[in-house]
């Protein structure tokens, strides 16, 4: 990508902003979408990626005007799209927990996609899950969104984490800092992604 001073009607390019509401593509999780506006312009983000460690990338399409470097926008995340991305998010937790009480705590997450629609949660386990495990597997998902356990969402050391039984996956970098989400009495893990405030 070359810089550019200014981005007008038609255009595509990728704005970055000194501070953003929106979620960059991580971890498994898709970018957010929305919209970034002023009085003089619109542009649609059709996608946000980090283009630094952490420094956001708003993918654009612009629809109306134009937009100056140094210039102010008002910057909403599709809230629908958020939504559903973070109960699909927080449903990834609840899943791997449930798989590894059910087939056993050999079971790793060996990748994931969380989005707005769906979800993907590819696993390491030595055989395929019968049906009986698929089914206590789902009774025991469904039974922790109807206790509608309240969330717990904390900063702390990554040494203080790993003490707390915090499952990490070393395919991704942790700082010394880290974000720790459980759903007390069942899942605990590090993660940077966006969940509901509850498993209901």
């Amino acid at each position: 990508h070359e810089p550019v001073a200014e981005l007008s009607e038609g255009e595509k390019g990728v704005v970055i902003l000194d501070r953003t509401p929106f979620y960059a593509e991580k971890g498994g999780q898709v970018g957010d979408q929305g919209d970034l506006t002023s009085a003089s312009f619109a542009a649609d983000v059709v996608h946000t990626q980090l283009v630094a460690e952490t420094l956001h990338g708003h993918w654009v399409e612009v629809r109306k005007g134009s937009l100056k470097e140094g210039g102010s926008v008002l910057a909403r995340v599709m809230e629908s799209d958020r939504r559903s991305t973070m109960r699909n998010h927080t449903a990834t937790h609840l899943l791997q927990s449930a798989l590894r009480l059910v087939a056993g705590r050999h079971v790793e997450q060996a990748g994931s996609w969380v989005g707005p629609d769906r979800l993907r949660f590819d696993f390491t386990h030595f055989e395929a899950l019968r049906p009986d495990q698929l089914t206590e597997i789902e009774r025991l998902v469904n039974r922790k969104i109807m206790e509608n356990i309240e969330l717990r969402k904390n900063v702390m050391g990554f040494e203080d984490a790993k003490k707390r039984g915090a499952l990490a996956f070393f395919s991704e970098k942790y700082g010394n800092e880290v974000r720790v989400v459980e759903v007390p009495g069942f899942s605990t893990e590090l993660c940077g992604g966006t969940h509901v405030s509850r498993t209901g």
